[in-house]
């Protein structure tokens, strides 16, 4: 008897779908077709010839490790890495905090496998990113969105709100939004971490783009500003706080800033938190790729990442501004964006008569692509 297999298909296929970041990148592979439709980091500044150096030293020095199975948790040198780049945000990570995965992607699938049951209540942002959603759908998890505006998500009664409905945890990307490429304000940042920490509701923090500023100063992290407060109810508690590790989970990569190809990103958290992480892990991939890290932190440890950021920034920098002329020039009236002052986005507006997906068609037809806003939407 052949197997049908709509039948065998467990229920949580029923809140799954192809991403349309995805499918549209497919056209890509049209080599006359311009192509806005994905995040994709420029191949032309990829640390190439920095890589096929590294590349041989790691093979000819440390060939039998780099092509043997490794710890979960990650490459120790790399993880103190990562904690190193971490503590010039004043955050201060043991390497048992740190578990480096497969790109922030499955990050965000490690999350959602070891907090979302099904019909938990998550909240995010409105718009926010496709992968996250893509993610957590798979764990059959219910959404709740708080609008947001040119200085981030809204603190107020619609927050408020939400927060009472008794979300799992809040999903946030605090640096140049995917897909609205703004930026969370100082004061906004603070007042979240204040309102997390009152109903004690944890934070997801998603950064991927924080190396990727443009203009205006750096700001700190949601987990920067947590931990602050957290040692201030400490010294305020004369040192006792009980068990508390804070209550953001931050999640990094390596994709923007190296390449995205080598799948390289991780998770800082409460030990607590990464252990369960790790058990997680263990049972998807066993560990990520040892001969991957190695070679990122060969080329990493002395430095290279820092000035390689200034080059980034400076490429794309000038890629937004002609980017924002062009809009400026040729774009009809009743569109509007915001100017994003770094990362990959520009969130474009048209007027209420249109329907982006039917944009969609006719620009295709003209052989450019660009991603519907609706698939950003919980």
């Amino acid at each position: 008897m052949t197997t049908i297999w709509q039948r065998r298909y467990a229920q949580r296929m029923n809140m799954m779908g192809s991403s349309v970041i995805r499918e549209l990148l497919k056209l890509t592979q049209q080599p006359d077709l311009i192509s806005f439709a994905g995040g994709l980091p420029a191949p032309e500044l990829f640390p190439i010839e920095k890589c096929d150096e590294a590349a041989q030293r790691v093979i000819q020095e440390h060939g039998a490790e780099a092509l043997q199975y490794s710890t979960t948790e990650g490459f120790l040198p790399l993880r103190q890495f990562i904690a190193q780049q971490m503590a010039v945000d004043g955050i201060e990570l043991a390497p048992e905090n740190i578990l480096v995965t497969n790109g922030a992607q499955q990050a965000l699938d490690l999350v959602g496998k070891i907090m979302i049951n099904p019909g938990d209540l998550i909240l995010t942002e409105q718009p926010t990113y496709l992968g996250a959603l893509q993610a957590w759908r798979a764990y059959e998890a219910d959404f709740i969105s708080v609008p947001t505006d040119e200085d981030g998500i809204l603190i107020g009664p619609e927050l408020e709100k939400a927060l009472q409905a008794g979300p799992k945890f809040m999903y946030i990307l605090p640096n140049f939004q995917n897909p609205s490429g703004v930026m969370l304000s100082l004061e906004r940042r603070k007042k979240l971490v204040e309102i997390a920490d009152h109903y004690g509701v944890p934070i997801i923090e998603d950064d991927p783009y924080s190396k990727l500023r443009y203009e205006g100063e750096h700001l700190p992290s949601l987990l920067a500003l947590d931990a602050e407060r957290q040692k201030e109810k400490q010294d305020h508690n004369n040192g006792s706080t009980g068990h508390s590790q804070g209550n953001v989970i931050y999640m990094g990569t390596f994709s923007k800033t190296f390449g995205p190809g080598l799948r390289l990103g991780w998770i800082a958290a409460p030990t607590e938190v990464v252990r369960h992480c790790v058990m997680a892990k263990q049972g998807t991939d066993l560990h990520t790729s040892t001969y991957a890290q190695m070679l990122l932190y060969e080329v990493a440890k002395d430095g290279f990442l820092d000035e390689h950021k200034k080059v980034i920034q400076k490429t794309y920098k000038e890629r937004r501004d002609i980017m924002e002329a062009t809009l400026e020039e040729y774009a009809p009236p009743g569109v509007t964006w915001a100017r994003p002052k770094g990362g990959l986005f520009f969130w474009v507006r048209i007027p209420e008569h249109l329907n982006a997906k039917d944009v969609l068609t006719a620009a295709i037809a003209n052989k450019v692509a660009f991603v519907p806003g609706e698939a950003f939407y919980a």
